[in-house]
This record gives structure tokens, C-alpha cells and sequence, in this order.
């Protein structure tokens, strides 16, 4: 009698076990549960990316430092070594203004206009 009620228990137990386990699987692969794993693996390799990317970037940074060091760029200007000007420093550039007759500069030049019309026909 032993016997019978142990093996009737044991019976039960694994009934109810796999009867859990397929009701687990099959709510697992509804769809609503399918998306929404999907979402949560689609975020997790975004947050990687993102991990990703910051570590190139910092990588980068460190290497510019590096080459910018070996190469001597980083070093503070010497203020005694001359230096070209520019057009806009040196004042030899076109002169903008309103109106040509009251600039008597000879390189007075109007000053560009450019059309940002989008419906514009090409």
C-alpha cells in the first residue's frame, strides 16, 4: 500500500511540474510576450552601443593626447615667432557695407545675397 500512495504522489507532482512548465513556455511565445522581449533585447544593445562608442571615444581622445604630446602640438606657442594675419586682421580683405558711393575704398565690394527659397525651380 506504501508503494501505491508513493508512486500515485510522485505521479501527481511530475503531472503538476510539467503541467507548469508548458503553461510557462506557452505564455512565454504569445506574441504580446515575444515583442516585448524583442523590445527589452533591442534596448540592452543599444545601452552596448552606446557603451561602445563612449569607450572608442575615450580611446580616441586619449590617443590624439598621445600624438598631439610625441608630436610637439601641445606645447604652448612661442610668442615671439611671428605669425601670418589673416585677411580679417590685416584689413586687406573686400569691405562690405550699404552703400559703394559712401566707402572710398577701390576694393568695396557688395556684399553677396543668396536666394534660401526651398520652392525656388532649379
Amino acid at each position: 500500500m506504501f508503494r501505491r500512495t508513493f508512486w500515485f504522489t510522485a505521479g501527481a507532482a511530475a503531472g503538476v511540474w510539467a503541467t507548469t512548465k508548458v503553461n510557462r513556455k506557452i505564455k512565454q511565445l504569445t506574441p504580446e510576450s515575444l515583442a516585448a522581449q524583442a523590445a527589452n533585447k533591442a534596448i540592452e544593445a543599444g545601452h552596448r552601443m552606446k557603451d561602445f562608442a563612449l569607450d572608442v571615444r575615450d580611446g580616441m581622445v586619449q590617443r590624439e593626447a598621445e600624438l598631439g604630446e610625441a608630436l610637439g602640438l601641445n606645447a604652448d606657442p612661442d610668442p615671439a615667432s611671428s605669425r601670418r594675419l589673416t585677411a580679417l586682421e590685416s584689413g586687406d580683405g573686400p569691405r562690405y557695407g550699404k552703400n559703394p558711393k559712401d566707402s572710398k575704398n577701390p576694393t568695396y565690394v557688395e556684399r553677396p545675397t543668396y536666394s534660401y527659397n526651398r520652392n525656388e525651380d532649379h
